[in-house]
């Protein structure tokens, strides 16, 4: 087994690390701390790796890192409930998303995630009144400047992301999955419409299973930070393992896919998930699908960029090529989500910013560039 596939080969196989020696212990740790993974290690092998002996001192990481999770949903639920308070006679649907709908719902992949922040998406026409709202009760802005504010409002899915100035929690509200900007448009509407309700409550949501996986894919395939992407690459894995045990979601999956315009994360959700984490997908389905991917040149391409990106972000598992493949997949995202006039001033201006940060002096005609898409 080599090194720079030890966590992934684990994931596959958890049985697989009975023959682990105390060094490899280590690394698989080290790799699974550096991809957010360790706490799902910890279920992992405690419910598939039969005949397999922990040594004492990793499954005290694993058990800390399991207790980490308990707690951070405890925090979560009872985010959500301050959420719904403040929101309340305001009667907006509130959709939790990607790892609060995970903990809110009881799904798998919630027994083992950690995650940063809380989003949530509202219908776009109450956008005003749920932040006034949130403001009220203790909510700002982390994004303060002019060029982010227009950054978000105009562009974006979702307000500048909101902190609590007690509890410093990190709130994300989205009015859809995917920028105003980008180049598809799935529609919010048809979520919402489609959500599965809280039994415990009335005015909060989670997607349909079909459109949980889309978005979960949407956001693996349209995002520029890689640093956990194969995390979301389980977490697709975790969501298809559990909804596929009903007869017809495959299917309902590939419908809703082009109703919302999704076909083509869908095509790369499936194929990754296959090839990277091994999870046998229906044959029907492959074949529904394959008409939304890329030609084959590009497909050619974009395998060689996702199996590097989509490793862990440790040492040992990065390559020659794991640098060049993140910054190309990074601008690939942003070109998904921006056109090229926009595109290309957000890009400058961010290399500024951070050549900013470190004193270095900018050409004056780089800043009248930049400055131009702020007006």
């Amino acid at each position: 087994m080599r090194k720079s596939r030890l966590l992934i080969e684990i994931l596959c196989n958890p049985s697989a690390a009975g023959h682990f020696t105390p060094p490899d212990w280590d690394l698989l740790l080290r790799q699974a701390r550096s991809a957010n993974l360790v706490a799902h290690l910890g279920v992992l092998l405690e419910q598939q790796s039969e005949g397999v002996e922990i040594p004492q001192r990793v499954h005290r990481h694993l058990a800390a890192a399991r207790l980490t999770v308990k707690r951070q949903n405890m925090a979560v639920r009872w985010e959500i409930s301050q959420l719904q308070q403040a929101l309340y006679s305001l009667s907006v649907p509130i959709l939790a998303l990607k790892g609060t709908a995970y903990v809110l719902a009881d799904l798998p992949n919630g027994h083992g995630r950690l995650f940063s922040d809380i989003d949530i998406l509202v219908p776009r026409a109450a956008l005003n009144e749920v932040e006034i709202r949130l403001r009220r009760y203790g909510w700002r802005s982390t994004h303060n400047n002019a060029y982010d504010q227009r950054y978000y409002r105009q562009w974006m899915h979702e307000l500048p992301p909101l902190q609590h100035i007690r509890r410093q929690t990190v709130l994300d509200v989205h009015h859809s999955i995917l920028p105003l900007t980008a180049r598809i448009h799935p529609d919010p509407r048809r979520l919402i419409e489609n959500a599965v309700a809280d039994p415990a409550s009335e005015d909060l949501f989670w997607l349909a299973p079909a459109d949980m996986v889309l978005h979960s894919m949407t956001h693996l395939f349209h995002d520029g930070e890689l640093e956990n992407g194969l995390r979301d690459l389980v977490d697709i894995k975790l969501l298809l393992e559990h909804f596929a045990t009903e007869a017809a979601f495959w299917h309902r999956l590939v419908e809703r896919a082009r109703v919302l315009e999704l076909t083509r994360p869908l095509y790369y959700g499936l194929r990754y998930v296959q090839q990277v984490l091994q999870l046998p997908v229906p044959a029907q389905t492959v074949k529904s699908i394959s008409a939304g991917g890329p030609n084959p040149l590009l497909g050619k391409m974009m395998d060689l960029l996702f199996e590097t990106a989509l490793q862990p972000s440790h040492a040992t598992c990065d390559s020659i090529w794991t640098a060049s493949a993140r910054w190309m997949l990074y601008i690939r995202a942003h070109a998904l989500r921006m056109p090229f006039r926009l595109l290309i001033p957000h890009l400058m201006r961010k290399a500024l910013v951070k050549r900013q940060e470190v004193e270095i002096k900018i050409p004056e005609e780089l800043k009248k560039i930049v400055a131009d898409v702020e007006r």
